[in-house]
C-alpha cells in the first residue's frame, strides 16, 4: 500500500508560506550624488615647488562631506587681468579626479619660459572651478602668491591631476 503524502505535504507547506506575513526587504540606500566640487565645500592653496623651476602647485582639498568632482581645470587670473591663463591641453587625466571628503587634487601652473614675451611680476591669483561642461562656476577664491613670482605670456595651468607629481609633470 502506498501513501500519497507527497501531495499533502506539498499543500500543508504552500498554506504555510501563503499565510505567512511577507518578509519585507529593507529599502537599498542610494548613495548620494556625486556633485561639481565647490568653493563652498573646498579649500585651495598655491605653493612655490623645488622642481621643475618656474612652477606653482595649486592644491584643491575637499572640506565638505561628500564627495565632489575636481572637472577639468581650474580657470587661473592673475592679478586684475583681463585674460585667464591658457589650459594646457595635454595634460588631460584619463578620467575625472574624485576628492573623498579630506582628500586633494592638484594642478600646476606654468609661471614663464626662458624669454617668454611681457615677464612682470603678480601678487594674487583668483581661482575658479568648473562644473561638468568645463565652465568655470561659483566665486572663484583669491590667494595671494609666494613672494616674488613671476609671470609672462606663457602661463599655463593643467587639468586637476590626482597626485602632485602627475600635475608637475608638465
Amino acid at each position: 500500500m502506498r501513501r500519497r503524502l507527497a501531495p499533502l505535504a506539498v499543500l500543508i507547506a504552500s498554506a504555510a508560506l501563503l499565510a505567512a506575513p511577507a518578509a519585507q526587504a529593507a529599502p537599498v540606500p542610494k548613495p548620494p550624488a556625486v556633485k561639481a566640487c565647490s568653493t563652498a565645500a573646498t579649500s585651495l592653496a598655491v605653493d612655490r615647488v623645488r622642481r621643475p623651476v618656474n612652477h606653482l602647485l595649486l592644491t584643491l582639498t575637499n572640506d565638505g562631506k561628500r564627495p565632489c568632482y575636481a572637472y577639468g581645470a581650474p580657470t587661473v587670473v592673475f592679478d586684475d587681468e583681463p585674460a585667464v591663463t591658457g589650459i594646457l591641453q595635454d595634460s588631460v587625466p584619463q578620467a575625472v579626479v574624485t576628492l573623498e571628503p579630506g582628500d586633494s587634487a592638484y594642478a600646476a601652473i606654468g609661471l614663464s619660459s626662458p624669454g617668454g614675451p611681457r615677464g612682470r611680476t603678480v601678487h594674487h591669483l583668483s581661482s575658479w572651478l568648473a562644473n561638468r561642461k568645463l565652465q568655470a562656476v561659483g566665486d572663484p577664491a583669491t590667494l595671494a602668491l609666494p613672494k616674488p613670482t613671476h609671470v609672462d605670456d606663457s602661463a599655463f595651468v593643467t587639468y586637476w591631476q590626482s597626485t602632485p607629481d602627475l600635475a608637475l609633470t608638465w
